[in-house]
């Protein structure tokens, strides 16, 4: 348990590291913007510095939005996840103090694909871990266990705000290519992690019952369990089908290895629902 623990504090550490690198040494000196609350912390600094003439770093800005989100999702979510949440921000405030900010290249396209590449890849092994960067994560799992919330709704609208007021303020050309880093940062952590907002598990097993309980000890989600019987072995097994949110799929591995190392899961896209998409109680 402690060598799992600190493999996935290692883990969270890396992202935080791959997010300061990203932002630092390409996305920052080139006014290319981040998604979610990094993007907007990174036009808030801006903003300040610019026009008002207050010199606040985006860690220090990234660190203050999201005290209130990791409150929330403390009350909301649970300790473990928020813990690691809560230092995925920490270590990344803290790398961006110590990296310099510098660009590597003139070229504002390599800036920003390289910064979408290198953050995605360490907010998709956060999210791979059980953690995230905070932000707008957060929100969308407290939304997620609230109710069948369109997540993406929220994210496009941030999103979008930030190209915005980047394009407004600033230059157009530059917050087109903002649009470039969140391509390329969606298609990493697609790779990586997922960037579905819902997801279909099919899982054969022959614990069903100890599985069905340890799930819905973990998550408020319904399953449907429908009896099936291997090619070869001729061995009736069950198969539990529900459909979770990417928050959730992290839990639910570690459930299913838990109770049946030996099951059998198939992730797979939801890209639509009907009906009651949580549990009853």
């Amino acid at each position: 348990m402690f060598i799992f623990e600190f493999k996935r504090l290692f883990i969270v550490i890396l992202g935080a590291i791959l997010n300061a690198i990203a932002l630092n040494l390409f996305l920052i000196k080139a006014n290319v913007y981040a998604s979610g609350f990094t993007g907007v912390a990174q036009l808030i600094s801006s903003l300040l510095q610019d026009f008002v003439g207050i010199g606040i770093t985006t860690g220090v800005i990234l660190f203050i939005l999201n005290i209130p989100v990791i409150l929330l999702g403390w009350y909301k979510v649970g300790r473990g996840f928020t813990i690691y949440s809560l230092l995925s921000v920490l270590f990344t405030t803290i790398f961006l103090e110590i990296i310099p900010v510098r660009q590597l290249s003139p070229d504002i396209l390599l800036n920003a694909v390289f910064g979408g590449v290198i953050g995605a890849v360490g907010i998709g092994l956060t999210l791979k871990w059980g953690a995230s960067t905070g932000g707008m994560d957060i929100v969308a799992m407290v939304l997620s266990r609230l109710k069948d919330r369109p997540i993406g709704t929220y994210f496009f609208i941030m999103n979008a705000t930030i190209i915005i007021l980047a394009g407004l303020l600033y230059d157009w050309e530059k917050a087109l290519y903002t649009i470039v880093t969140l391509y390329v940062s969606t298609r990493v952590i697609d790779a990586i992690h997922t960037r579905h907002e819902k997801l279909t598990a099919m899982i054969i097993t022959t614990e069903a019952e100890e599985l069905e309980r340890a799930i819905h000890a973990k998550m408020v989600r319904g399953i449907t369990t429908v009896p099936a019987k291997g090619a070869f072995t001729r061995q009736d097994k069950n198969m539990l089908i529900m459909v979770i949110t990417r928050y959730e799929l992290y839990d639910l591995e570690h459930v299913i290895k838990d109770v049946d190392p030996h099951a059998f899961t198939n992730i797979v896209q939801t890209t639509g629902i009907f009906g009651f998409f949580r549990r009853d109680d």
